[in-house]
């Protein structure tokens, strides 16, 4: 299970711990009828389109199918997918709320004041999957290399620019990374969304940026852009021909985007371990691994405790990575 055993190499003992430790033993619950007996709500804190809907939907239907429930996607976006995260934690813990998280889960701890506490708010459910990032180019950018990329950022400190969507955000914090990995100055430009950073990185008004490597797939088949590196441990199927970024140069950068699913504190463990059980069962079918794949994706398992640690280690991540570059929470 390589993202598992990636994300282990940057956690620290004290913060993973807490995590850890801090995640109240789900209580019990009595219940007069075996779950599910009505619909099930599963909370995507972005508006629809993105990765994390894409993901959830997926997903829903299959539960649906596997449980005999309709599994009803509730988009709640809105604060970096604060809003939904917190409509999760304050609902009831009976099993028919879930939630998706993804890699910003763990970024808006390091950066953020938030209205409910990442450790003890929820219930590590499952793990769902990991998708490739890519660092891209326009086509017309003299770069052809990582290594070339470097040294123009090197020789110009501060003039190169990178697209993110928002200070904190998941574009935002793997450049962060990248910089300080590669001992670059490199101007971020913050946009509202991936749409507007991918038509300006296209049309050259952007130098780059590191981003799902599905979002810039067209336009890098269609010549638009230019990928240099994928992010991940091992090549893409989907751009075997693309070095990973530790193959261009980048000494231990190795980062994804993932899907998780929680559910508020409080649910009972039997549930708990049944949607475990069905989403492990599901991520087998030869459909949803086609649908994974589609997206530059691949499906992932884990147990509740892994996810735990898992999530723990991400969140000691990124803490230094916001922490080296200067950001502080809001």
């Amino acid at each position: 299970m390589n993202l598992f055993r990636i994300a282990q190499c940057y956690c620290g003992v004290a913060l993973t711990a807490a995590f850890t430790c801090s995640v109240p033993q789900a209580a019990a619950q009595s219940t007069a009828q075996p779950w599910p007996t009505r619909p099930i709500r599963l909370i995507v804190p972005f508006a629809p389109g993105g990765s994390n809907d894409i993901v959830g939907r997926i997903v829903a239907a299959q539960l649906t199918e596997r449980l005999g429930k309709t599994v009803v996607v509730d988009n709640r976006g809105g604060a970096g997918g604060i809003i939904g995260m917190q409509a999760a934690a304050t609902a009831a813990p009976d099993g028919y709320t879930l939630l998706i998280i993804s890699a910003t889960f763990t970024m808006n701890a390091s950066i953020m004041k938030l209205p409910y506490d990442p450790a003890k708010s929820f219930t590590p459910v499952a793990m769902l999957g990991s998708g490739a990032s890519a660092l891209t180019v326009p086509a017309s950018f003299p770069a052809g290399s990582v290594k070339d990329l470097i040294a123009r950022a090197k020789k110009d400190p501060g003039k190169l620019t990178a697209g993110a969507t928002g200070v904190g955000s998941y574009q935002h914090l793997t450049m962060e990374m990248f910089k300080q990995f590669t001992g670059t100055d490199i101007l971020v430009v913050h946009y509202k969304g991936g749409g507007p950073i991918l038509i300006d990185l296209v049309g050259g008004q952007l130098d780059m940026a590191i981003g799902t490597l599905a979002q810039a797939l067209p336009h890098i088949r269609s010549g638009r852009l230019k990928n240099l590196a994928t992010t991940g441990p091992k090549r893409n199927p989907l751009q075997a021909d693309v070095p990973t970024m530790i193959e261009a140069g980048v000494p231990n950068y190795q980062v994804a985007n993932w899907w998780g699913m929680l559910a508020p504190a409080g649910i009972s463990p039997t549930v708990v371990s049944r949607i475990n059980k069905e989403v492990a069962e599901l991520q087998r079918t030869e459909e949803v691994q086609k649908r994974f794949a589609a997206e530059a994706s691949e499906t992932v398992t884990m147990t509740p405790d892994e996810l735990r640690k898992f999530i723990g280690s991400e969140m000691v991540k990124w803490a230094r990575v916001a922490k080296a570059a200067g950001i502080k929470p809001e």
